[in-house]
């Protein structure tokens, strides 16, 4: 063995023999779960023909983009603008007055696709940019967990956990706007990944080419442009332009990847390999992910630049000397628009009857009932005294409950162990989960989780892969630990296919929708 493949194991660890031999599965396997998940996702996506909790919000600011390029307020005259839209008129704006709203752009605009190409008047094309993306989410969770975990068998556990996890799958049949965060946060860290082992890669070769018994002086060698931290940077700046909570995902990831390089500068030998990290990739990281982050955010934005009659567009005519004056214009009313939404969210108090803390989130608590009607006998296919229609994103709970112990197992992994696979997951879980706490006294919902979701099921397939641990240590046992596995995950089927009515909105007698609504705060 030369030296740069001696640094390669070092830094990267011995590469499992499966990996290398079962490509062609690595991408099948994670890629049949996603398409049975897909199926379900899709199929009678156009249920309910109602805008379900708030898509009220942002499927009609999705088609308002359609049509001017911004958001315009709904008429005032219309007294149900529900019923007009989703009646199939969706001309229910005004022209001249910008409505305004206080997430940003991206996530409406992949909305908005949907409905051009499968038009407004359409539960299925409010909703089928969501569904598309919830079906990537579980190719791509599976992905990273074969990379994590050197395992395609547990890249298949992570997809399926995914793919028949209840909340994840009513916030892929919806159209709002959490499941694009979640999944361009996915993306981000994907590339992360990515960038960690290819980076290594180089640092491995760059001081394996020197003689042996020497090593890099100074703060090492720089390690390129690392394109994959570039792809990072634009799908955390799409993340950050769906929700302004995706900047808590960049700071985290951007934090995780630096302490990567960090620890690898070390692990190579390089003499001063803190100052390495900072100086000469940390500036590189910097403009790949905050730069392209604001870049995009800016672009985002284009729409309401190039519109006459967006929110604020004229606000300087009517606050002639306010504002931030040194700026043009159009950026101070940009600026204001944004304090104005800045205002908004972190003051937001309206009592909501779903609200919730975000300590109940990951217990699964007090989900958030997104649609709820009473057909009686001989409506809407009911065919006792009374019947309910609920479409409630309440957690498999076998994923959830587990998740809680899982992440503690996590933290002492990271923190004791110095496992970077749980100090990876940690980041995830730092970026979507505990920022919230800070904005507790405000307005939140419990599918606010589905951002960091991914995560939790990260942590769950890590402490799976502790029990089974490796094959050649105790083939009876690994055997043994793969058939609970099995049956764990039997369990987790059997738990979504009894809760399946309640996320897509079944027709079903009162009775059994009291069977699923296990605990007194899920009704």
């Amino acid at each position: 063995m030369n030296r740069t493949d001696e640094l390669r194991l070092r830094l990267l660890g011995p590469r499992p023999v499966s990996l290398m031999t079962d490509k062609l599965w690595g991408w099948l396997g994670p890629g049949l779960i996603a398409l049975v998940g897909g199926f379900l996702r899709f199929w009678n996506l156009d249920h309910p023909r109602a805008l379900v909790f708030d898509e009220t919000y942002y499927v009609k600011q999705a088609a308002s983009m359609l049509r001017f390029g911004v958001e315009m307020r709904v008429l005032s005259t219309l007294k149900e603008p529900d019923k007009v839209f989703t009646g199939g008129n969706p001309d229910v704006f005004s022209t001249v007055d910008g409505d305004m709203v206080v997430h940003p752009p991206v996530g409406k605009w992949m909305l908005a696709a949907g409905q051009w190409v499968f038009g407004s008047d359409s539960g299925f094309g409010w909703r089928v940019s969501a569904a598309v993306v919830g079906t990537l989410s579980i190719l791509i969770l599976g992905r990273v967990a074969r990379r994590m975990f050197g395992s395609t068998a547990l890249g298949c556990v992570a997809a399926f956990l995914l793919a028949f996890e209840g909340s994840h799958f009513v916030m892929s049949r919806t159209g709002i706007l959490d499941i694009f965060v979640s999944f361009f946060a996915l993306c981000g860290f994907a590339a992360l990944l990515i960038d960690r082992d290819r980076s290594r890669e180089i640092l491995a070769a760059r001081v394996g080419a020197l003689p042996r018994g020497t090593w890099p002086q100074g703060m090492g060698p720089w390690l390129g442009w690392r394109p994959w931290r570039w792809v990072a940077g634009l799908s955390l700046g799409l993340a950050t332009s769906t929700k302004w909570s995706g900047l808590f995902f960049l700071a985290a990831f951007g934090l995780m990847t630096v302490w990567w390089d960090m620890g690898a500068r070390r692990a190579a030998g390089v003499r001063r390999w803190g100052l390495g990290a900072v100086l000469k990739d940390g500036p590189f990281a910097a403009l790949a992910m905050v730069g392209t982050t604001a870049v995009v955010y800016v672009a985002s934005w284009i729409g309401w630049f190039r519109s006459d009659v967006g929110y604020h567009r004229q606000w300087n005519t009517f606050h002639p000397g306010e504002g931030v004056m040194w700026l043009p214009p159009v950026l101070r009313n940009w600026v204001k628009y944004h304090q104005d939404a800045f205002a908004f969210n972190t003051t937001l108090q309206t009592p909501h009857p779903y609200q919730s803390d975000p300590w109940t989130w990951i217990l699964q608590l007090r989900p958030t009932s997104f649609y709820y009607e009473s057909p009686t006998r001989g409506v809407a296919g009911c065919t006792v005294d009374q019947c309910s229609q609920a479409i409630n994103p309440v957690g498999t709970i076998t994923v959830w409950w587990l998740g809680v112990l899982a992440l503690a197992v996590v933290v002492w992994w990271w923190l004791v162990r110095r496992d970077w696979r749980a100090g990876a997951i940690a980041a995830g879980i730092v970026g979507g989960y505990l920022p919230w706490f800070a904005f507790a006294d405000r307005t939140i919902y419990a599918f606010y989780a589905v951002a960091f979701e991914p995560w939790v099921v990260l942590a769950v397939t890590f402490v799976i892969a502790l029990f089974v641990g490796r094959r050649e240590d105790d083939p009876q046992r690994w055997r043994t630990r793969w058939f609970i596995v099995g049956g764990y995950l039997l369990l987790t089927l059997a738990m979504f296919a009894f809760f399946h009515p309640i996320y897509v909105g079944e027709t079903i007698p009162y009775d059994h929708w009291r069977w699923r609504m296990w605990l007194p705060s899920w009704i």
